[in-house]
């Protein structure tokens, strides 16, 4: 339900979010892939891994709106109101080993998220190798496109904060920690 994470997520945000940004997304990815029917038989985490692969008409908006489509539905799964607290596992034993604890790594991602300039999010990513890092995308370009997976992430456009949080992306990103699917978040690490 739309009203789900509140208080830290409030509910005329995620109907916004959900039924116009997210949906606009789509619309305007299937669009653009009209012009080459066969990239249907793509899934979107394929087309994104392989921007190269796009015929450059269309490579624009299938980074931009395919990246919008494929970061919300994962950013819908990473949080749930049952979130909050400290990973668990082998996610919190890679964050502690790199970080040096999940206060340390938790700090970095805020600051990373916090100070990040444009829209975009910021992301806990893992590379090839399995290692951890921190990174922050603009607009839509995503970490499949670099090669990363993504563990969590933050969306730090206006749009997924403005109505309840106006320009303190600060307390936004405070209160996402409240709602964060660590359980989700441990199913992507160890995939």
């Amino acid at each position: 339900p739309s009203d789900a994470l509140e208080p830290y997520i409030d509910k005329a945000t995620m109907e916004i979010h959900h039924d116009k940004h997210h949906q606009a997304y789509l619309n305007k990815l299937n669009a653009a892939i009209e012009k080459h029917p066969k990239l249907f038989e793509k899934s979107v985490e394929e087309l994104l891994s392989d921007l190269s692969a796009i015929p450059e008409e269309i490579r624009g908006a299938v980074r931009n709106h395919g990246g919008g489509y494929y970061h919300h539905n994962i950013f819908w799964e990473m949080m749930s109101p049952d979130g909050g607290g400290n990973p668990s596992g082998a996610l919190s034993d890679a964050i502690a080993e790199r970080f040096g604890s999940f206060e340390n790594f938790k700090e970095s991602f805020t600051a990373e998220a916090g100070g990040h300039f444009a829209s975009g999010w910021t992301w806990l990513v893992k590379d090839k190798a399995g290692k951890l890092s921190i990174v922050s995308t603009n607009n839509q370009d995503s970490p499949l496109s670099e090669g990363l997976t993504p563990i969590i992430g933050i969306d730090t456009w206006e749009h997924a904060y403005y109505l309840k949080y106006q320009n303190r992306r600060p307390e936004y990103i405070e209160a996402w920690w409240n709602v964060v699917n660590w359980k989700k978040a441990e199913e992507s690490f160890s995939s």
